[in-house]
């Protein structure tokens, strides 16, 4: 049978949509997470934010489905304002997937952040620096190896977004059909080949992503004398 390319492209999309935003937002709840100075704020908003990393997918899907489908409060308020429908379109492949990855991200970056030496923070404050130019030229170049590594891994794990995805976005050919719900299909269908073909892409993906990460935390390791 002949094999449908479209879920490579649409996953890619997704992907790169979703990491723009998963990074940010990311890095900047580990950064503002450390400035809040009512631990039990901290460790409610932690629990949040950590949440859709060890609930299954599906659950998240569902609760998304909440939000953004058609007859709920805001998949209604795009819908009838904007004409936007964000339930089964690919805008719902990328919120599933930032949704799903942004725990890694957060997580890694904030663990990064707080392994700066302080000592570096406290001398920029007596300079005079303020907590803006503290985070970005302090906090974020010393943490940048974490900061990278966990980006690379929230690329990864949106790539190989499946739960939440079918859930939000639906299995739609050319339209939401990523590359792990493309493997479902096809298993389904018995189409064992397209199945492999999609397998062996997901694998050759993420597997380069990783021997990059590897390079590249070596390169910093060699740069820092290691």
């Amino acid at each position: 049978m002949m094999i449908d390319y479209s879920p490579i492209w649409i996953s890619f999309k997704c992907a790169a949509f979703s990491i723009f935003i998963t990074f940010f937002l990311g890095l900047f709840a580990a950064r503002w997470m450390m400035t809040l100075k009512n631990k039990v704020i901290q460790l409610i908003f932690d629990g949040i934010f950590t949440l859709p990393l060890v609930l299954p997918p599906t659950v998240m899907g569902f609760f998304l489905l909440l939000i953004f489908g058609v007859n709920q409060p805001i998949g209604s308020f795009f819908l009838n304002v904007f004409g936007v429908r964000i339930a089964f379109s690919f805008s719902a492949t990328v919120i599933a997937a930032v949704v799903i990855s942004f725990p890694i991200m957060y997580r890694s970056a904030r663990g990064a952040l707080e392994q700066v030496d302080t000592d570096l923070v406290d001398a920029a404050r007596t300079l005079g620096m303020s907590e803006t130019s503290i985070f970005f030229k302090v906090l974020v170049p010393n943490a940048l190896p974490g900061i990278i590594s966990g980006g690379v891994l929230s690329f990864a794990r949106g790539l190989g977004e499946f739960g939440a995805t079918a859930m939000l976005a639906g299995n739609i050919v050319g339209k939401t059909r990523t590359l792990p719900l493309a493997v479902y299909s096809e298993v389904v269908s018995s189409d064992m080949h397209s199945a492999s073909f999609y397998v062996v892409v997901i694998i050759a993906i993420c597997f380069t992503a990783v021997i990059l990460l590897n390079i590249y935390q070596l390169w910093v390791k060699k740069k820092r004398g290691f």
